[in-house]
């Protein structure tokens, strides 16, 4: 029987892991190699000791109703989009709330994860790790919680690219970027569009001469906010937003969203619209990048083809010259150097997991790899939820398909997601967010069920259908139960309020009441018979 349980890491995803186990009765051991915890959450000054992290500026692109911890709602007054300091401040609290920092080892290595001789039988592992001082020990544990996060392995084309020996300034990746001080007065050219690619851009074409950004596929560019400045994260991700989404055609609401999107810039005059759809990938989340292309500041180019001294050269033929440095925002490969090497079998040398998860090959489920995937939503709440259905796993309270079933979902979901992905290495990862969840929920037993909570608890019902798919929604009932769940999900609107007041602005005189608007009580009636049918569906679907 599990007992014994070593996590590795304690950012937020290892804090996760060591409060499940002592939720279900396990001991938990966490190894952290560094002397704090918050993980990538923790800013570090000294670039020379500095482990892949968050740059000086980061502000999280999810609000904080959707990227708490279901059983832990963050502080009223934080901002909807918090500085990373708040994010690890809220870790804190967290900690000491449940009481997890005495279970944490830290300054401590993981320098070698190994099934035991007897682990057919057992599942048991050895771990040998390693302190500060240089001093080894050996461990044995019932089972293995990986933490240690897939931002592992900076990807860098530059070897790839001819020409590069002659470059005289500097190359580097986004994970040693700190802040715009290094790159003042400079030309720069960050190459890669990702959510990092942007921001950096941004941040140093406030300082730089003149800053470039390069992509090779472009991007459809969102803001945080939604209509009437509220939170887009909150709007969109609803279990309503999602049943919709599977009834409408693919087609229409690509249209409808590129449609709008371009209502506020033209993507393709920007230099921005990418080659896919806009449901095919993940949407480039920033305010102002719009803005510094409109004021010159940043200025777009195609893919980097090239060196020529120092000058680069771009696949539409164009040279920009004296460039003095280039920034790679060009991702992360996941390895995992202290796990036997036999897991290490998917693309790229990477681990194959079940549901990003577990990895098949193993005879005992006894190991499992949390944040192993890429989500078109927020984090957080689903490691959460990968650590409770893992820890029920190694208790055996929650059974896996046999090795060949497991093989074979890998796949189908791998060249399902080929289709929109390319890269095999990314299309292993990727998982949608509401499914997902509601996925390892069910394997749980903590799968809301929309029609029985609508028919006994009707405005909690609604709310959860068609409010925010906020982490509080899985504390509702079964194993892990929170009674203060449905209060959380009751007040989530006015914690997203609360940081706004902080000036009371007159009310407006004079104006008719909109509900008497007959365009507003047609929307509504539709939307009235457009819920009683979906209720509907989910009860003919058993639902």
């Amino acid at each position: 029987m599990v007992r014994r349980v070593v996590v590795v890491g304690a950012g937020s995803s290892g804090l996760t892991c060591i409060k499940t186990c002592l939720d279900e009765g396990l001991e938990p051991v966490c190894f952290e190699s560094s002397e704090d915890m918050g993980g990538l959450w923790r800013f570090k000054e000294s670039p020379e000791c500095r482990r892949i992290n968050v740059y000086r500026s980061l502000v999280s692109n999810t609000c904080k109703e959707m990227m708490c911890w279901s059983d832990f709602p963050m502080p009223a007054d934080y901002p909807n989009y918090m500085h990373h300091s708040q994010f690890l401040q809220y870790c804190r609290l967290y900690a000491e709330h449940f009481g997890l920092l005495p279970h944490i080892r830290f300054q401590t290595i993981v320098m070698s994860v190994r099934q035991r001789p007897d682990f057919a039988t057992s599942g048991q592992w050895d771990v040998v790790t390693q302190s500060s001082d240089g001093v080894e020990e050996q461990h044995v544990f019932d089972g293995v919680l990986v933490c240690s996060g897939h931002f592992t392995h900076p990807v860098s084309p530059l070897a790839d690219i001819p020409g590069h020996e002659t470059f005289p300034g500097t190359c580097s990746h986004s994970w040693e970027y700190t802040d715009a001080d290094a790159f003042k007065g400079k030309r720069v050219v960050v190459v890669g569009i990702g959510n990092s690619g942007g921001d950096i851009a941004v941040e140093i074409s406030r300082s730089a001469e003149k800053t470039y950004l390069s992509t090779r596929t472009g991007a459809w560019v969102i803001g945080k906010m939604s209509s009437g400045g509220l939170p887009l994260s909150m709007v969109v991700t609803t279990r309503f937003m999602k049943t919709l989404k599977s009834l409408l055609p693919k087609a229409l609401i690509n249209w409808a969203t590129e449609r709008s999107l371009n209502k506020r810039f033209d993507h393709r005059l920007y230099g921005l619209l990418p080659k896919h759809r806009f449901l095919d990938k993940r949407p480039l989340i920033n305010e102002s990048l719009p803005g510094r292309i409109l004021e010159g500041a940043v200025v777009m180019k195609p893919n980097l083809r090239g060196f020529q001294g120092s000058g680069l050269v771009f696949e539409d033929g164009t040279i920009e010259k004296n460039i003095d440095a280039l920034v790679f925002c060009t991702g992360y490969i996941s390895t995992f150097p202290f796990l036997p090497p036999s897991l290490s079998d998917g693309p790229g040398a990477e681990v194959t997991c079940y549901k990003q998860m577990f990895p098949p090959s193993l005879q005992r489920p006894t190991l499992a790899i949390m944040g192993l995937f890429q989500a078109n939503g927020p984090i957080m709440p689903i490691v959460e939820m990968q650590a409770r259905w893992a820890v029920r796993v190694m208790m055996g309270s929650s059974c896996l398909p046999a090795k060949e079933t497991m093989l074979s979902i890998i796949e189908s979901e791998r060249k399902e997601n080929m289709k929109r992905y390319l890269s095999p290495r990314k299309a292993a990862l990727q998982v949608d967010f509401i499914s997902y969840l509601d996925f390892m929920a069910k394997e749980i037993g903590v799968r809301p069920h929309i029609l029985s909570l609508v028919l006994k608890d009707p405005v909690l019902g609604l709310k959860v259908f068609l409010g925010p798919c906020t982490p509080y929604q899985y504390r509702l009932t079964g194993p892990g139960r929170w009674h203060g769940a449905r209060q959380a999900i009751l007040t989530q609107w006015e914690r997203v309020e609360r940081p706004f007041r902080t000036r009371l602005a007159p009310e407006p005189e004079g104006r008719a009441c909109s509900l008497l608007c007959p365009w507003l009580v047609a929307m509504s009636g539709v939307a009235v018979t457009a819920v009683l049918w979906f209720q509907g569906e989910l009860w003919r679907n058993g639902v």
